[in-house]
């Protein structure tokens, strides 16, 4: 069966079929670490991705406060991701975002291409599903929503789901709330280097500046889950990158040479820190590589927002603070697009030389 660019991982998966397309299967060399992600998920042996309890991140207690600053400190240098629990944003919110995006999904597939984007003419918001975008002509098993959430005046409103009726209101306050806490974050990790507090938020762009880019991705049943991925190896490029699920595991991170798979943690967001961290800290804050599999049982959903700094605004270098004799910068003075190119770059050459 030929997949055409147009058609949506959705349609191939309720068509019945028994075999995946060959441009979903992986290469042979990544075939043999993709295991069943319900038995991952359980294993209780070997290295889990940390939980890190924000309750105290703005403790009047100095100490209390320094606690929590010195676990997010720790988290961020070894791994690189975490489960956040006591976020302060409500469940009831979080919930709603969730029903409302999932109901979107939920909607026939005619009624969601009125969304569609068209990556071509780079009108990159909206409904969509992942070209080939590296040599080998890779495709992903997944269908997606894409825009921008945050500053509020920078939306694009009209390419928002109409149905349900409350998605606008929902998804904009979780942004608004998420815009908060990605402020508190960014505070307490300048500290844990050493900065003023303001440091890292200043660097990546400010209140102005910072754009929040939502991504809810809509993996399938996959008929040869053993054999597809949903979201290929990648490194985030954002600063942070905060991710909601609905509670069926399928997040994959490296860690010491080995996947290890993330835990289904109730009530918690999922946080990453992204290559804009992790240069300006230079290397001090690791951005992990990850991977999303799929399954044959159930429909995985996730909303990912990207917290990105402006695309050629601002030169992303090792704060000179990061840098000394002993720790020379790791990374050379790059524009955000440059970094986004450069990696393209790099995954193109790979595909080629594979």
């Amino acid at each position: 069966m030929v997949t055409s660019v147009g058609s949506r991982v959705e349609s191939l998966a309720s068509s019945g079929i028994q075999s995946i397309p060959k441009e979903y299967i992986r290469p042979q060399e990544e075939l043999t670490s993709i295991g069943n992600v319900f038995e991952e998920e359980k294993k209780e042996e070997g290295p889990q991705v940390p939980t890190i309890d924000l309750k105290e991140i703005e403790s009047e207690d100095k100490e209390v406060r320094e606690r929590c600053h010195q676990q997010l400190k720790k988290a961020a240098m070894e791994w690189g991701v975490m489960h956040l629990v006591n976020h302060g944003i409500s469940d009831e919110l979080t919930d709603r975002v969730k029903k409302a995006g999932q109901k979107f999904f939920e909607l026939p597939i005619e009624e969601k291409e009125k969304y569609a984007n068209d990556q071509a003419s780079g009108k990159i918001q909206g409904y969509g599903s992942k070209l080939a975008n590296n040599a080998s002509g890779q495709l992903e098993w997944e269908d997606y929503f894409f825009h921008l959430v945050y500053p509020e005046e920078k939306r694009d409103l009209s390419i928002w789901p109409k149905t349900p009726s409350d998605y606008t209101e929902v998804t904009s306050e979780y942004a608004r709330q998420l815009r908060g806490l990605a402020s508190k974050i960014l505070s307490a990790l300048s500290l844990c280097l050493g900065l003023e507090e303001g440091r890292l938020e200043k660097e990546v762009g400010g209140l102005e500046e910072l754009l929040l880019q939502m991504k809810i991705n809509y993996y399938p049943k996959c008929p040869q889950p053993e054999l597809a991925l949903g979201v290929e190896a990648h490194t985030d490029v954002s600063a942070l990158t905060f991710i909601l699920h609905n509670m069926v595991p399928g997040l994959q991170l490296f860690y010491e040479g080995k996947w290890v798979t993330a835990k289904c943690v109730p009530n918690s967001i999922i946080m990453h820190i992204g290559d804009t961290i992790e240069i300006l800290s230079n290397g001090k804050y690791k951005s992990i590589l990850h991977r999303g599999l799929v399954n044959k049982e159930k429909v995985r959903i996730s909303w990912a927002v990207f917290c990105e700094p402006p695309k050629e605004k601002i030169i992303l270098k090792p704060l000179p603070e990061t840098v000394s004799e002993t720790e020379p910068p790791l990374f050379p003075p790059r524009t955000f697009a440059q970094h986004i190119q450069h990696k393209l770059f790099r995954k193109t050459q790979d595909g080629l030389s594979n």
